[in-house]
């Protein structure tokens, strides 16, 4: 006899929307939830990096409730600049604090300058 014989456990987890086994599932996934702009808080500060290069940051947002390469994105075209993600801050080349926070006020975000 096994361990879990006729519990929960022991079938096949189902689909929460079609109620098929999750192999034979055709339902589409889900889409990502993000949590909106209006609830966060970007925290600006620029850091200096190799050879006195200067570099926007912004903290403060969560990667898994933010569409951190949707925003990069946005960042580094309205900046001019080039941008990465780092350990879950956003980092845009150069000092650009005013046009950052220009765009993430525009999109709804609280900003604060640290």
């Amino acid at each position: 006899m096994r361990l879990f014989a006729g519990t929960e456990f022991d079938r096949p987890p189902r689909c929460k929307r079609c109620g098929e086994p999750e192999e034979e599932c055709a339902c589409p996934p889900d889409e990502p939830t993000f949590l909106p702009p209006e609830k966060q808080t970007a925290k600006l500060t620029i850091e200096k990096r190799k050879k006195g290069k200067q570099v926007t940051v912004v903290r403060g947002l969560s990667a898994t409730e933010s569409d951190f390469p949707a925003l990069l994105r946005r960042l580094q075209a309205a900046c001019g600049a080039g941008g990465s993600i780092a350990e879950n801050v956003i980092e845009i080349q150069g000092r650009q604090v005013d046009r950052v926070r220009a765009i993430l006020e525009q999109i709804g975000y609280r900003v604060r300058t640290e």
